[in-house]
């Protein structure tokens, strides 16, 4: 291996871009591992086989670890794997270091191996490489051989792609880091933010590994590409890098709630009942494509909020496109109230955040009682009465009850279970025991204790009688009297008293039996409050005022009549004794009566006593209990009641007042000190009391339950929170029973934010809880955002702009709130809604509405008034938002003001965007009208009421100030028309309605239209190669065609919009009423087929899908047992010609987008002969259907035949009156094989004559002729109109041993006397000018295939210029034009005639038709044939080669008689050919070339009787066929005018034509020439003589050229002042004469000079000659005057030969002109070039010094003397020559 190739392998090493050069390579000893590479040089390679040339081999040898001053060996093992034995030869290492045998022969044999020692001692401290190379026959290979040295290498991937993260958020991925080297290796990352690697530094072991985790914390939104560098080795000499990629977006996180409110997100939990909870969950959704974090909290609430919404998941992770499920739950606090809390979720990162609203109700247990009055009636002493009560609880929630009365013995009245509870939705039965101990009435109202409910009142009465008392019997309604005698205070006098004042009259009854004051009398006015404060005041009358209240304001309750204090006992141990005060407040003197329990330890001593009226008395209680370590609790009765109503004799009924229950409350236990108490077992449902923060009276309930299965004693003290009273204060709970407390708190503002309250339980201080109650007042606190400023959007007036506005209580109190606006502004400013309800911690969305009325700046005030809901008398908050808005007139514009939609089609939509711009400051709101106009061409306006087609998707909006809207809408097209739309708006008020007249706003116009297709070019080829553009565009109807596609479809061509089978018949139903024909002309029967390019254009601006549908594709498919087999004689021609295939079309359907062109073939093949014919159908999508009739003809080959596309021929319309009318043309074209003769029957036109009074009416010109096979002949008519009308007669055309045929002609006679236009030539204008369809392999083409002169004078010359252009880049072609007419009639003549063109080349042609004396139109067919110069060549070459052989088979074959005479016919028939080829060739033709006919089959020229051989040398001896020409057609029409009739109707165009009146003017120099040349000059064909007389032509012009004598001699004989028209003189001049006048000055024989037989002018040469003759006298005679001389010259301008050659001259010079432009020779478009004059005095001194040499001097001659043009023919010269020539002659 050279050098070179070594350094090649090493540089196929892969490298890291990113690190310093340092290879690495896979450990992978099987190919590279997939994102992993190696940081150092690579270490031992694994050891792999290769093969080489047969032998089987390392590929290398690597030592590893050695050191220095050691050797170290390895083998290399050579196997031999190949078939045949193998001999090695090799070289051994190059280094000192490698060693190994002495190079010798390797013999293997097949199958055996050979080791080769290879010994490596190293020298010093580096890396060493060298090679063995082994040789053999086929070739040399190497092993190489290397030492490396130990070093730091690291295996890490290319690049690490991190997760995608979101912005503020981390992401974070891992991979190896590898020690692949035997060093130990350290290692220190550094990267650059937002990527951190983790260990930043470490230690490798020797094939340790290390996970570095990586984390991406983005701060923006993008994508992120950073390279982290890693140092390792020895103080960091080596470096590596790994590629960290990581993408950021931004995240988002939206709540997926059921419902919205305000914009944010609802969850409503309902009513749930007190105590217990209820959960829902929302979605948090992450709609971004990256995970987000994201942080739930609820919103600031007021200081002392309780949270009855538990949301668990505080913070959290959504992954991409999921959604989290979060619970909420909801634990109501206060029955009857409404909870709102707000949800905020926030993600790092995120623009916005969302809110969640948690909304939920506490409903509470609605219990009753049955009866609110139990009346036990009349009993014995020592009896008792039982009565039933029921507890009613008609909620869904659990209730709690507990009737506050005694449980043992010191209670008349008792209850079988004083405390439970009540299911929901159910009743419980109580039974109510009365036991009287005194003969008195008893009345006693007990509280029913209902927990987060107000206590219910059951009023219990009974009577007791003894044998010696006997009270009246209490009843309920003395219950009710003395509830309304005690509110009017009647009740602290005794009944005596009030007995008394009846009587007296100072006292009567009212209605209800009730004591009533006379007038004049005032007491004090109480009222009763609420249940709960009826509680209080009757177990507290300690707080009860006697005096009237301040203020006049009516009490509470009345004050108590019998007082006790204190109403509460507490016992500790020991027995005691406690002292209770009863004080009677009435003003009569009552009794008291305790009741006694045998069994109670408590005892009340005296039992009874009386009491004086405002007096007090003392009362000892006694605790004795009969055991101890037991806990007591009692509530001691007394019944105060006046004396005298224990006497009935004293008692009316109108008095009666029922007695007095006094309660004690006593509790005490019997635990001597030192003994443990009972542990209670207690629940407390709500250890946190939170009062409303109201500063009014407010009560809470408790619910104690003792859970253990021990009494226990409660006792809850009040001073040590004065601010709370609680009832009962203490007593004693059965064991599973549970005592409800009701807590009395008035917050206030300066209260603590929470009060302990202990509750001591069982008397011992270890057993003590603490209650948290808090009790303070706030004030209501309502926020605006906005910062109390509203402003509004500039608004038009009249219309309506909103804001909304945010209003949150941020306080515990609910609040009822009001909007106030000024009267002033009512019509301007409104807010909805304009009051509600604003519950703690609710947030409303107030909608603001500004409706300015005028133009101004508007700035308004509106106050805001909140109070709260419990106090609506107190003192009201306010304050006020200022409202600033501004006013202007709207109006809106569109974006443009007109649209036009361009074309539509019918039946189909079209939708478009208007642009809507308010480039305004305010918003406006408009409604939209559409106005339609229709034209429809050739319909009025007024009668067209077509509906609107104009769709708009809303007709009415708002446009933003300053921003574009977008208003969709549609068009559908009804009808081809032109549709124009006014759209108008006008401004909508806040209400609704139109303001103000519409406006215009903007015009749509559109054009409905149908699919248009158009034929632009015909083109045909095979055997319709011989027909002209004019007679394509008639067989196949293309103006008809094209104008049917032009209009529109009748209803019924829409039945099918799209092709569709759609029949089952085999001639399907046509829906449309056009049929046209489309003849394929007529040809032989086994010619070529007739190929037609047609080619088709959208001219429209609407893609249009076009079909030609043959009967079988509109037919439906039917099973073969559905067909009838019975088809009538169409169907059966109509399955011949599509069994056959007779007629094709390529393709057959298609799609043109606007301006898009589609060139489609159309072919028959004439493989049968006879007429055909087969309807197709022309189907565009949406528009047209057109029925096209294929008519084909195949004529038998010995038949005579003119085909006639159409039996009826209108000739153009000629006016009446007139003497030369037209002569007119009629095609024939023979479409057979054989040439025919036809004639003309003219004996209709005589008796068309005799109708018309002997006047030729119709003139046959020419009815007898010849049409050759594939040619066309022309019958000139001469129509000449008697009278304004249509003349139609019947000509029979007869065919010479063929058929007749009756052609029908029309012509119509108007006067021009009247409007009827004058009817001019039209040119055929339809048929296009120029090529658009190319036919395969065309290579040459026309500037124009078709040129109309238009409407030109007799006896003139137009000319025209065209262009052959070859655009083959490689061929030359030859060409040669054929005119169609003879000779004597030829008016069209092309220059030049042919000649060659190379490639790439264009030829300048002029196109020249002279018009005869005679008006006639001119039509013919010029044809082109182009042939290829190469082809031409070979086939020359294929020609002599031909004749060769001939000769030499003349030569070598002896020939037979019969031979010999086939061959000399065979001479003279080539002969003839030849001369025949040769005329036609030098003489013009007046037919065109029939196309080669394809043989049928070559057995028709062979006698069947010869044999193979012969037909073999016959079919040698055919000649070779010259090449086929192709054929260019250019069509040339003209119409010519008599003189008077042209001057007559085109006078603006008659100055532009040259009328020749000296006689029949000639073609063109060139050709007159030729003709004249012809009679004297023999024509040379080419051969040997020609080529001769060529090359002595063109040495003569040579040395002519050359000889400087010769160039003289021209300068000299320029520079001859010789006239021209000095040729012009006779031989023999005749006498003088004058000088006749001009023909052209009378118009008369300029008519008569160009009529029909013109007659020649009487000698004009000889007049010319005489003048000649006279001015030729003037100059030899000096005698002659001035005046003859210009009287001479004169007669010479006047003189029609003269202007003649002017017309020559000038023609001859642009065509010159032109020929030089296109060679390049003339710019056309260069600067002219300006010559200065030189000056006047240098003129006349040229002048003078002139005359002093003698020379006679004409004083006319500078101004009238001229040199005579040279026009005789000689060589072209540029003119550019020609200037310099004059200019030298000139100087």
């Amino acid at each position: 291996m050279s050098s070179s190739e070594f350094v090649a392998m090493l540089a196929d090493i892969p490298s890291n871009p990113l690190n310093n050069g340092i290879r690495w390579k896979s450990k992978n000893p099987k190919g590279k591992v997939p994102g992993l590479r190696q940081s150092g040089e690579p270490q031992k390679k694994a050891s792999k086989q290769s093969c080489f040339l047969g032998v089987e081999t390392r590929h290398e040898l690597v030592w590893q670890d050695w050191q220095l001053g050691a050797e170290y060996t390895k083998s290399l093992s050579l196997k031999n794997v190949h078939g045949k034995m193998q001999k090695l030869s090799f070289r051994p290492p190059v280094s000192k270091c490698f060693t190994t045998l002495f190079p010798q022969t390797i013999v293997l044999s097949p199958g055996t191996s050979f080791s080769l020692p290879v010994t490596f001692h190293p020298l010093q401290k580096c890396e060493y490489v060298d090679s063995v190379e082994f040789r053999c026959k086929e070739g040399t290979f190497q092993v190489m051989l290397r030492a490396v040295v130990p070093h730091h290498a690291l295996e890490l991937p290319d690049a690490v792609q991190l997760p995608p993260c979101a912005v503020h958020h981390t992401s974070s991925s891992s991979f190896l880091l590898r020690n692949v080297s035997k060093l130990r290796t350290g290692f220190q990352w550094a990267v650059e933010p937002p990527f951190e690697l983790s260990p930043v530094s470490g230690d490798l072991e020797p094939g340790g590994e290390c996970k570095v985790s990586a984390v991406f914390r983005p701060e923006q939104a993008l994508v992120y590409q950073a390279e982290a560098s890693c140092m390792f080795g020895e103080d960091g000499e080596s470096s590596t890098s790994v590629l960290l990629r990581g993408l950021s977006k931004y995240p988002h996180l939206q709540i997926i709630s059921p419902d919205q409110e305000d914009g944010c997100g609802l969850l409503e939990f309902g009513s749930v009942a007190i105590g217990s909870s209820v959960q829902k969950h929302f979605e948090i959704y992450n709609p971004s494509a990256v995970d987000a974090s994201f942080s739930l909290a609820c919103l600031r609430r007021a200081a002392h909020a309780e949270s009855v919404f538990q949301c668990d998941v505080q913070e959290g992770r959504v992954g991409a496109q999921s959604a989290l499920r979060v619970p909420v739950c909801f634990t109501p606090l206060t029955v009857d109230s409404a909870s709102v809390d707000y949800l905020s979720l926030t993600c790092p990162g995120a623009v916005a955040r969302d809110l969640l609203k948690l909304t939920g109700t506490c409903i509470g247990p609605v219990v009753s009682l049955s009866c609110s009055v139990v009346d036990f009636g009349c009993v014995e002493e020592g009896g008792e009465a039982v009565c039933v009560i029921h507890v009613i609880n008609s909620s869904t929630v659990l209730a709690y009850y507990q009737f506050d009365m005694d449980p043992g013995g010191h209670s008349v009245f008792s209850v079988d279970q004083l405390s439970g509870t009540v299911p929901a939705n159910s009743s419980l039965t109580l039974s109510l025991r009365f036991r009287p101990h005194y003969s008195i009435a008893y009345h006693k109202r007990s509280a029913c204790l209902i927990l987060h409910r107000d206590p219910l009142f059951l009023d219990l009465i009974g009577t007791c009688h003894s044998e010696q008392l006997k009270p009246a019997i209490l009843h309920p309604r003395h219950l009710r009297v003395y509830r309304q005698n005690l509110l009017r205070g009647f009740t602290r006098y005794p009944p005596d008293i009030l007995s008394a004042m009846l009587t007296e009259n100072k006292l009567h009854l009212d209605e209800s039996g009730s004591l009533l004051l006379n007038e004049g009398t005032s007491e004090d006015v109480v009222s009763l409050g609420s249940p709960v404060e009826e509680y209080f005041h009757s177990y507290c009358p300690d707080g009860a005022t006697p005096g009237p209240p301040e203020g006049g304001e009516p009490r509470p309750f009345p004050s108590a009549h019998v007082t006790v204090r204190p109403s509460r006992l507490l016992f500790d141990s020991d027995p005691a004794s406690q002292w209770v005060s009863v004080t009677n407040h009435t003003k009569g003197k009552v009794s008291l009566l305790w009741i006694p329990s045998e069994d109670s330890p408590f005892s009340v001593t005296p039992l009874t006593c009386d009491l004086s009226p405002l007096k007090s008395t003392a009362f000892r209680v006694t605790y004795a209990p009969k055991q101890p370590n037991t806990f007591h609790a009692a509530q001691l009765q007394c019944f105060a009641l006046y004396k005298v109503l224990r006497d009935h004799r004293q008692t009316e009924e109108h008095t009666l007042c029922p007695p007095w229950c006094l309660t004690v409350r006593v509790s005490a236990h019997s635990f001597q000190p030192g003994n443990e108490h009972f542990i209670p077992h207690v629940s407390l449902q709500r250890p946190h009391v939170t009062f409303p923060a109201l500063s009014q009276v407010s009560y809470q309930t408790l619910l104690l339950q003792n859970t253990g299965d021990l009494p226990l004693i409660f006792r809850l003290d009040s001073e040590e929170c004065p601010a709370v009273c609680v009832l009962p204060p203490s007593g004693l709970v059965p064991p599973g029973s549970h005592q409800i407390l009701t807590l009395r708190s008035t917050p206030a503002e300066d209260h603590p934010p929470s009060f302990p309250l202990s509750l001591h339980l069982n008397a011992n201080p270890t057993h003590t809880q603490t209650l948290r109650v808090v009790s303070v007042a706030e004030k209501p606190h309502v926020v605006l955002d906005g910062d109390r400023n509203l402003f509004f959007t500039p608004t038009a007036v009249g219309s309506i702009s909103t804001r909304t506005l945010r209003v949150r209580n941020l306080s515990r109190v609910p609040v009822h709130f009001r909007w106030r606006v000024c009267s002033s502004d009512h019509k301007v400013l409104s807010v909805q809604p304009d009051s509600g309800t604003l519950l703690p911690h609710e947030s409303r969305v107030q909608t603001w509405s500004f409706m300015p009325l005028e133009e101004m700046m508007y700035i308004m005030k509106a106050t805001f008034t909140f109070w709260p809901v419990q106090t609506p008398d107190c003192k009201r908050s306010c304050f006020s938002l200022k409202v600033m808005g501004s006013a202007s007139k709207g109006s809106i514009e569109a974006g443009v003001s007109v649209l036009d939609l361009g074309e539509v089609l019918v039946g189909d939509c079209k939708s478009f965007e208007v642009p809507l711009l308010n480039s305004g400051s305010c918003a406006t709101r408009f409604s939209l009208s559409v106005q339609q106009r229709v034209r429809v061409p050739g319909v009025h306006e007024d009668t067209l009421e077509d509906p609107v087609v104009l769709e708009m998707d809303t007709m009415q909006g708002s446009v933003p100030a300053g921003c574009r809207l977008l208003m969709h809408s549609t068009v559908r097209p009804a009808h081809r028309a032109r549709y124009c739309w006014t759209i108008c708006y006008q401004i909508l008020s806040a209400s609704g309605s139109e303001v103000g007249e519409p406006r215009s706003l903007c015009q749509i116009q559109a054009e409905g239209v149908y699919p248009t297709l158009e034929v632009t070019d015909a083109r045909g080829s095979g055997s319709a190669e011989g027909l002209s553009k004019l007679q394509l565009w008639g067989f196949f109807s293309l103006d008809q065609l094209n104008a049917h596609l032009r209009s529109d479809p009748s209803p019924s061509e829409l039945t099918y919009r799209v092709p569709t089978r759609h029949s089952f018949s085999r001639c399907p139903p046509i829906f449309t009423s056009v049929v046209l024909d489309f003849n394929f002309s007529a040809a032989p029967l086994g010619a070529d087929p007739s190929d037609f390019l047609l080619m088709f254009e959208n001219t429209g601006n609407i893609p249009v899908e076009w079909s030609f549908l043959f009967p079988e594709d509109q037919q439906m498919e039917m099973e073969y047992w559905a067909e009838s087999g019975e088809y009538t004689s169409s169907e059966l021609q109509q399955m011949k010609v599509q069994d056959n295939r007779l007629f094709s079309i390529a393709p057959c359907s298609g799609t043109l987008h606007p301006g898009q062109q589609r060139a489609v073939q159309f072919t028959y093949r004439h493989d049968i002969t006879g007429t055909y014919r087969l309807p197709v159908l022309l189907k565009l999508s949406h528009g047209r259907e057109i029925l096209l009739n294929f008519v084909g003809v195949t004529v038998e080959r010995d038949r005579h035949y003119l085909h006639f596309p159409s039996t009826r021929h209108t000739f153009a319309p000629v006016a009446i009156g007139g003497f030369h009318p037209p002569t007119q043309v009629y095609e024939l074209y023979n479409g057979g094989s054989r040439p025919l003769r036809y004639h003309v029957d003219t004996s209709p036109l005589e008796q068309l004559r005799e109708e018309n009074f002997g006047h030729p009416v119709l003139r046959c010109l020419n009815p007898d002729g010849e049409v050759q096979p594939g040619h066309t002949a022309t019958l000139e008519w001469l129509f000449s109109p008697l009278e304004a009308k249509t003349y139609s007669v019947d000509i029979p055309v007869y065919v010479h041993e063929g058929d007749c045929t009756l052609v029908t002609f029309e012509g119509c006679g108007f006067d021009q006397r009247e409007t009827v236009p004058f009817h001019l030539h039209n040119g055929h204008l339809s048929v296009p000018c120029t090529q658009k369809v190319p036919t395969p392999g065309q290579v040459v083409f026309l500037s124009e295939e078709r040129v109309s002169f238009g409407d030109i004078p007799v006896c003139s010359r137009s000319t025209r210029v065209l262009f052959l252009t070859n655009v083959s880049h490689t061929d030359s072609v030859l060409y040669s034009w054929k005119v169609t007419e003879k000779e004597d009639k030829q008016a069209v003549q092309i220059q030049p005639v042919s000649g060659s063109l190379a490639a790439g080349e264009s030829l300048l042609c002029i196109l020249t038709i002279l018009t005869s004396g005679n008006p006639m139109f001119y039509q013919q067919d010029l044809v082109c044939e182009i042939t290829s110069e190469e082809a031409l060549v070979q086939y020359h070459v294929d020609l002599q080669q031909w004749e060769l052989e001939r000769e030499r088979e003349q030569h070598e074959f002896t020939l037979t008689e019969k031979d010999l005479t086939q061959t000399h016919q065979q001479k003279r028939h080539t002969r003839a050919c030849t001369a025949n080829k040769q005329k036609t060739f030098t003489e013009p033709r007046k037919y065109k070339t029939l196309p080669p006919i394809r043989s049928s089959s070559s057995g028709a020229v062979v006698s069947g009787a010869s044999s193979t051989s012969t037909l073999v040398e016959r079919s040698s001896q055919q000649p070779p066929q010259p090449p086929r020409p192709a054929l260019l057609h250019l069509g040339v029409t003209a119409r010519s005018h008599s003189l008077l009739e042209y001057q007559a109707h085109f006078p603006s165009h008659f100055h532009k034509h040259h009328i020749y009146r000296s006689g029949q003017p000639q073609l063109s120099q060139s050709a007159s020439g030729e003709g004249r040349l012809s009679r004297y000059v023999p024509s040379f064909t080419p051969g040997p003589e020609r080529d001769i007389l060529t090359y002595i032509l063109t040495s003569l012009l040579r040395n002519l050229l050359d000889d400087p004598e010769f160039h003289q001699a021209l300068r000299s004989t320029a520079s001859e002042q010789v006239p021209y028209f000095s040729q012009l003189r006779p031989a023999t001049p005749p006498p003088s004469q004058p000088p006749a006048p001009s023909a052209t000055h009378s118009p008369r024989l300029a008519e008569g000079a160009c009529s029909s037989e013109p007659t020649p002018a009487p000698h004009p040469p000889h007049r010319a000659s005489t003048a000649v003759e006279g001015w030729v006298g003037s100059q030899a005679c000096p005698e002659l005057n001035h005046e003859l001389r210009t009287k001479v010259k004169e007669s010479i301008l006047r003189s029609p030969e003269f202007s003649d050659l002017l017309d020559e001259i000038l023609l001859n010079t642009l065509q010159n002109l032109m020929m030089e432009a296109l060679l390049g020779e003339l710019v056309l478009t260069a600067r002219p070039r300006i010559i200065a004059l030189p000056p006047c005095s240098s003129r006349k001194n040229s002048l003078a010094s002139r005359r002093q040499s003698g020379g006679p001097v004409d004083p006319d001659q500078g101004k009238d003397q001229w040199r005579p043009l040279d026009t005789s023919p000689g060589p072209y010269m540029p003119t550019s020559a020609l200037l310099s020539n004059l200019e030298s002659q000139q100087h």
